[in-house]
């Protein structure tokens, strides 16, 4: 993505190998955004996972692409105990797995490298060949399994979007949540360079704020027409007639087509079926999970109380500071994800092309 650093436009993604020798992995910190450019270093799976888990990398495609690098991060960790490599190794993926529940990218990832692993080991491949060969595939995977799926999801998506088009997201599936480009945000990027106008109405995305802070950011940086809008607003809007498509990202999607994405996805479908504006969810196939038949099986991650009392930003001071918005003694629930049935989803923009949700499975059977 494009961003602007000391008044000069640099390209730069949202995670990348900054030290392939050691291992460490450079990551834009989206905590502190829009208000600050911050960058956190790993140099190991413990700082790894922590990242994921405290939201300093998010967004499913980022998370897979972030798990990646770790997966490579446990090969130098369990080289350092070369009698006990495998089992090392191991528990240092099913670690990774642990931060966060719902994301099927990161599984996959993580899947996808350990298997890779694996087939050198019983090969009987070199300990130091495995290392370099473990690095290049995590890399591969970055380019191949999220960038370039998430460019055809820009290439495929663009042709639905016409100039003056007024296009609703919700949460960040941007750039920053798919190391680059984007899922939903591909369609949207593509078609402004192809010189279309499009105006985006960006949901604040409570608890959190992905949209308000991060979407709203990226879009900011490109120079594309953007209003955040209150989660509230999104349905009236739609109503007014102002809203002409709604496209969102995904974090895992069921065979049926039922699909997991940030809290208010639902409540935001059920909004665009009742006014008949198309709802299209934008994602890799890696998002798809095989081994769920349905959405009700789709776990869905609970996090802590305190970031529905509590709200982070910047006094007019320009410090940035935690302010509390409900009364002390006050319970509160927050789940991060909802799953949107595939009845009330237009279509799924992949890096196949368009396809319906009851084409999800076909997808599947053929791998």
């Amino acid at each position: 993505m494009r961003i602007r650093i000391d008044e000069k436009i640099v390209d730069i993604k949202a995670v990348w190998l900054k030290d392939s020798e050691r291992g460490v992995i450079r990551m834009i910190d989206q905590r502190y955004l829009p208000w600050k450019l911050r960058y956190y270093d790993s140099d190991s799976v413990e700082k790894t996972f922590y990242a994921i888990k405290n939201f300093v990398v998010r967004g499913a495609p980022t998370i897979g692409g972030t798990a990646a690098l770790g997966a490579y991060q446990a090969i130098l960790e369990a080289s350092h105990r070369p009698n006990k490599f495998k089992s090392v190794f191991k528990e240092r993926i099913e670690f990774l797995k642990k931060a966060r529940p719902t994301a099927y990218n990161l599984f996959h990832a993580l899947d996808t490298i350990y298997s890779y692993v694996m087939d050198l080991v019983e090969s009987g491949e070199a300990l130091s060949s495995i290392i370099r060969l473990t690095r290049e595939r995590a890399l591969e995977y970055i380019e191949k399994e999220i960038l370039d799926k998430n460019r055809k999801i820009g290439e495929y998506g663009e042709k639905i979007l016409e100039d003056g088009s007024k296009v609703l997201t919700h949460c960040n599936a941007g750039a920053l949540a798919a190391v680059d480009i984007g899922t939903a945000t591909a369609p949207i990027y593509y078609a402004h360079e192809k010189g279309k106008k499009i105006i985006v109405y960006v949901d604040e995305t409570r608890p959190w704020l992905q949209g308000a802070r991060l979407t709203a950011w990226e879009l900011h940086q490109q120079g594309i027409e953007t209003y955040v809008i209150s989660d509230n607003a999104a349905g009236y809007l739609m109503w007014l007639g102002e809203i002409d498509v709604v496209i969102v990202g995904a974090d895992r999607i069921a065979v049926n087509g039922d699909t997991a994405n940030k809290i208010g996805t639902y409540k935001l479908a059920l909004a665009a079926h009742d006014n008949g504006v198309p709802f299209y969810v934008a994602a890799p196939t890696t998002t798809i999970d095989p081994t769920l038949s349905s959405g009700r099986e789709i776990p869905i991650e609970e996090r802590s109380e305190d970031e529905i009392h509590f709200v982070y930003g910047e006094l007019n001071t320009g410090e940035l500071s935690v302010v509390r918005i409900t009364p002390k003694g006050v319970r509160a629930r927050n789940p991060v994800f909802d799953v949107t049935p595939s009845y009330l989803i237009t279509g799924f923009i992949t890096e196949l092309g368009i396809i319906k949700p009851s084409e999800i499975r076909r997808v599947v059977s053929q791998g």
